[in-house]
């Protein structure tokens, strides 16, 4: 039994040598080799220190080019993950990021990159996370980024993106991070996105948005899992519905600066799990149900700015939640 076992250790550490061997031997697939030394030409003298070598994914010599991750497919290696942020990258979005089919991360935030994501996007069918936060990208967005029905977190606050957002983006049944903040969209947001049944973080705030409360969450048993809903800084009118309260897993509700209506309902008060919420600067009246004060988990309310009786009261301290707050919430 002793030799036997021997033997099969012996057998395996020959196959993990020889697997280490493969992988070591095996090179980049021609199409994601070609993407991306096509980007490296584009995108500036930043990456060229970075990206050493004749094979992205390293030649058993040299490690992968800085922010590339690989892995092995068949007798050729694929690139899994770009992560190449805060690079100060300028140019436009190297469309050729779009023949990195086996893409599942998406990391260019912190740059310089300009004009719009090409539509070609749409052919990054497994990505899960697309990050272009904080970056000078512009135009609209285009509908086919809607096709990515792997995505899970999209990030794409803290551009110069304008017009309305996709309907399409509904589709994203995965999704569950949705950063928009800090742009230039207009129009309403579409009620559709409710229907988005992990969708756990929605940031719309700094924009130029319109419509209301009651349109966004007309949809019977909309945002299921929504625990962070960001409207601030835009146009929103109307008053607050009793329906918003369904939102039973809402803990952050933010609609400073806005220009919102009428009086809130107490039913807002049985959400259980809210713990922030921001109603400042808009242009509500009457009272604050007594049921807000005794909420066992509210522990910030603000209310400045509006025109509310005089016996209303704040609770807590107030602050502007920044994007350390929202922007990287889970």
């Amino acid at each position: 039994m002793a030799h036997l076992s021997l033997s099969l250790s012996l057998i395996f550490r020959i196959y993990a040598f020889l697997l280490l061997i493969n992988v070591s031997l095996s090179k980049t697939l021609k199409r994601d080799f070609k993407a991306l030394n096509e980007i490296k030409g584009l995108v500036g003298w930043r990456i060229v220190y970075t990206w050493v070598g004749d094979d992205p994914c390293g030649d058993g010599h040299l490690p992968p080019w800085s922010g590339v991750t690989c892995s092995t497919s068949g007798n050729y290696r694929v690139v899994t993950k770009l992560e190449v942020f805060s690079m100060s990258i300028v140019g436009t979005f190297p469309t050729a990021i779009t023949s990195l089919l086996d893409l599942t991360v998406l990391d260019l935030h912190n740059n310089k990159l300009t004009g719009p994501i090409p539509p070609e996007i749409g052919r990054l069918k497994r990505l899960k996370t697309l990050n272009l936060r904080w970056n000078k990208l512009q135009h609209v967005l285009p509908p086919e980024i809607g096709g990515l029905k792997s995505l899970t977190f999209l990030y794409l606050s803290f551009n110069n993106f304008k017009g309305e957002i996709p309907k399409e983006l509904a589709n994203l049944h995965e999704l569950q991070h949705l950063h928009f903040q800090e742009n230039h969209f207009t129009g309403r947001i579409p009620a559709d996105l409710g229907t988005l049944q992990k969708l756990r973080h929605l940031d719309a705030g700094s924009n130029h948005l319109v419509g209301s409360i009651r349109d966004l969450i007309r949809i019977e048993g909309c945002f299921p899992a929504l625990r962070n809903l960001f409207l601030n800084n835009n146009y929103f009118t109307g008053e607050l519905p009793n329906k918003l309260a369904n939102l039973t897993n809402l803990e952050i509700l933010y609609l400073s600066y806005n220009k919102m209506t009428g009086e809130i309902p107490s039913a807002l008060a049985n959400i259980p799990k809210l713990t922030y919420l921001h109603l400042d600067h808009n242009l509500f009246s009457g009272k604050i149900p007594e049921a807000f004060y005794k909420h066992p988990n509210l522990k910030d309310m603000y209310i400045e700015g509006n025109a509310f009786k005089t016996d209303a009261r704040a609770i807590g301290s107030y602050k502007v939640l920044k994007l350390s707050d929202t922007d990287l919430l889970i």
